[in-house]
């Protein structure tokens, strides 16, 4: 076995491909799928035991609605849950749905299906460069640590892990420093959905406009006028809440899990750096103690939840925004008040500008109508930095307030879709990711307006 030298002793390397995916959440999933149907040769490196990221290891569901027509990768996904009879559509909203067991066995399987292989339980350590080339990365497993050799990489970690080992220069919160708010999220099972549906609206709720009844969300947000809000403050009077726990509180069904629903909250206060290693351990005890109050009072409350108890924590918190990659293009919310157009235009993004800080912001909430779209150009993907890395997820180049437009799911798995293919290119035609014409792929895609 070929072995390098790391740090003064000699360590193997355990598998030369044509592209590594450092991470295998939302969009490093989609962009390993995208390399495989080109025929590379691709490995994910992976630090949990499922794929999805954010999506299954946070308890992040359903995937936020959008209008913009989503890439063939986000469809073959989706196709695939529905052959595992897991219904993705609610007939009313453009919300794609699912449910975290189904969503990780199926990114698995067409990975493993297309001869993609996953290293699990492994965290990236390092990288390491020969000018603006990466070599090697540098991995801790189970067995120490291995090198990873490959022509491509990508940088789907979340946290620009890789692009900061790479030497790209990153930034990270607005203009104070502060990022986005922290999500502890949990599920709940026993929940007779009905009950609770039949209440909500008995008071008047208007909230959830769905008809379809598998699919259901309830929501509580102060001073909003939610009918849950009373029976919030009857448990915070009785001591069974604290004020804290009702800053935000939202719940979805969970197609394929009858009587279960998932908790996008408690939001963390006072965590104001998610980049904070220490402040993260912080937000992981307190959203716990936040879940554990919430899910008692839940079962005393609400009509439907008698019945019901704590199924499960996410294995990882929700983080909305850390860092950000300082790109060959930087995008901002000026492009998104635009709707901007570029040449090298590889995906569109249509979400609002959804900001959950800890501080107000003070910002012009400018939402695009149905069919209005705002363009991400490949350079906001690469840096000049690193010359066969390319970057998904979160964490491209973008401001603090255009990166809470273009993290959600679809978005981001679109983006991955692009890294696989671009991957594809730089190795058949001999060209480093960072100089690429973004406007190959964008005609590849078929994103050309006439």
């Amino acid at each position: 076995m070929e072995t390098i030298i790391y740090n003064g002793r000699d360590i193997p390397v355990l598998y030369d491909v044509d592209c590594v995916v450092v991470g295998g959440g939302t969009g490093g999933a989609a962009a390993a799928i995208s390399a495989l149907e080109e025929t590379l040769s691709v490995l994910v490196i992976e630090k949990n035991i499922s794929l999805g990221g954010t999506q299954t290891n946070s308890l992040v569901s359903p995937m936020m609605p959008t209008y913009v027509e989503t890439q063939r990768i986000n469809r073959m996904i989706i196709e695939r849950l529905h052959a595992e009879n897991i219904r993705t559509s609610d007939g009313t909203t453009t919300c794609s749905w699912f449910n975290v067991e189904s969503l990780s066995y199926v990114l698995e399987q067409l990975i493993t299906e297309r001869g993609g292989d996953i290293l699990y339980d492994s965290r990236f350590i390092d990288c390491i460069k020969n000018d603006q080339q990466i070599n090697y990365i540098i991995v801790s497993t189970c067995s120490g640590l291995v090198a990873i050799k490959g022509k491509t990489f990508i940088d789907s970690t979340a946290d620009a892990s890789l692009s900061q080992a790479a030497g790209i220069p990153v930034t990270s919160g607005d203009a104070k420093g502060q990022n986005q708010q922290i999500s502890f999220r949990f599920e709940m099972g026993g929940i007779n959905i009905d009950q609770i549906r039949e209440f909500v609206l008995s008071k008047g709720e208007t909230f959830c406009k769905i008809d379809d009844p598998d699919f259901f969300e309830i929501a509580m947000v102060p001073g909003k006028g939610h009918v849950l809000e009373p029976l919030f403050r009857k448990g915070v009077e009785n001591g069974d809440l604290l004020e804290e726990d009702m800053r935000y509180f939202q719940a979805f069904t969970q197609p394929g899990k009858p009587t279960v629903m998932s908790f996008n909250c408690p939001h963390v206060p006072g965590i104001y750096q998610t980049t904070d290693p220490i402040l993260r351990s912080k937000a992981v005890t307190r959203g716990r103690e936040m879940i554990q109050r919430l899910s008692k009072f839940l079962p005393a409350y609400l009509p439907g939840f008698e019945q019901s108890f704590l199924l499960r924590e996410a294995t990882q918190l929700g983080i909305r925004e850390s860092w950000r990659i300082t790109g060959k293009y930087v995008l901002t919310e000026h492009d998104y008040i635009k709707r901007a157009r570029f040449d090298d235009g590889i995906a569109r993004g249509d979400w609002y500008i959804d900001v959950h800080s800890v501080a107000k912001e003070d910002i012009e909430h400018a939402k695009l109508s149905k069919g209005e779209y705002y363009e991400i150009p490949y350079r906001s993907l690469v840096a000049d930095e690193a010359e066969n890395l390319i970057v998904v997820g979160r964490h491209i180049s973008s401001t603090f307030l255009m990166q809470a437009s273009l993290r959600i799911q679809p978005t981001v798995r679109d983006l991955g879709q692009v890294a696989g293919m671009a991957c594809a290119y730089s190795v058949r035609m001999n060209t480093a990711l960072n100089q690429m014409d973004g406007a190959v792929l964008k005609q590849q895609l078929q994103l050309v307006e006439e």
